[in-house]
């Protein structure tokens, strides 16, 4: 079925009352046990959000539990050094996340409030560093079970499928779709099962249907030499940009380059010759 990018497709009610139940029935009986569905602390659960960006469930689990242990609440993230921030995150990829991370608990510890508390609205997430809207419908779905709809990859493969819509559907007409189907008062349940069943049943090679974006290749990337300078920093300490060319084994002029990418994101700093972790 083809459908103009920003239309929503008309939907069959007794079709969407059939995926929901069938849907359902499924995580009821095959739903995967990941730790962070044994919570609904808001914190918690945005943890597990950043951390699953562009990173596979099974790198995630066990550090969920590590990162939660080391940093419980909001107050104990915004007090940690960045150092020490980026130091655990090590292995899940885009160590700006951590620091956004960081930067989204300090914000609202800023706040005053005891204990400090994620906002309850959309806006109101919205409006921290780092929180996007996926991320912000996430939380509100899987900490308070709210009647709102958030596509991932995974939901809008489902979806796609189940409910015969165009690939090149837009985002606004998918997030449309997403809305139709949601049934009221089982937000968390049904986007548990739909993500679990993109997963593990339609999967991208099984249906065909590609992710909208792909993650760049990671080994001998830009991206790899720069998680390599910032991991000689967090585990030597401060070090000259000849002494980082020495021991990463590139040219100076390229490690130039690779620590002002990282001061831009926040990550590094400079004093005179010496590089630090900001």
């Amino acid at each position: 079925m083809t459908t103009p990018d920003d239309a929503s497709p008309p939907l069959d009610p007794e079709r969407i009352g059939e995926l929901r139940r069938r849907l359902l029935g499924w995580y009821a009986e095959h739903g995967r046990d990941l730790p962070w569905r044994g919570t609904t602390d808001p914190y918690a659960i945005l943890v597990s959000e950043v951390m699953l960006q562009q990173t596979q469930v099974s790198r995630v689990a066990p550090r969920f539990a590590e990162w939660l242990a080391a940093w419980p609440d909001l107050e104990s993230l915004a007090a940690a050094p960045l150092a020490d921030v980026l130091r655990r995150w090590q292995g899940l990829g885009y160590n700006t996340r951590a620091r956004r991370l960081r930067e989204c608990a300090a914000a609202v510890a800023a706040a005053g409030d005891k204990p400090a508390a994620l906002p309850r609205t959309l806006d109101g997430l919205r409006a921290l560093p780092g929180i996007g809207p996926y991320t912000a419908r996430a939380v509100l779905v899987f900490a308070h079970n709210d009647d709102l709809a958030a596509v991932d990859a995974n939901v809008r493969r489902v979806l796609t499928h189940e409910l015969d819509l165009s690939s090149e559907l837009g985002d606004r007409a998918l997030q449309a779709v997403a809305e139709a189907a949601l049934p009221p008062g089982r937000s968390r349940d049904w986007h548990n099962a739909l993500m679990d069943y993109g997963a593990t049943v339609l999967t991208a090679r099984a249906t065909g249907i590609a992710p909208r974006s792909r993650q760049s290749a990671f080994e001998g990337s830009r991206r790899q030499q720069r998680a390599r300078l910032l991991r000689v920093l967090l585990e030597r300490g401060p070090r000259s940009t000849s002494e980082l060319a020495r021991e990463l084994g590139l040219p100076a002029l390229e490690v130039a380059g690779l620590v002002e990418a990282l001061r831009r994101d926040g990550l590094v700093a400079r004093d005179g010759d010496s590089v630090r972790v900001a």
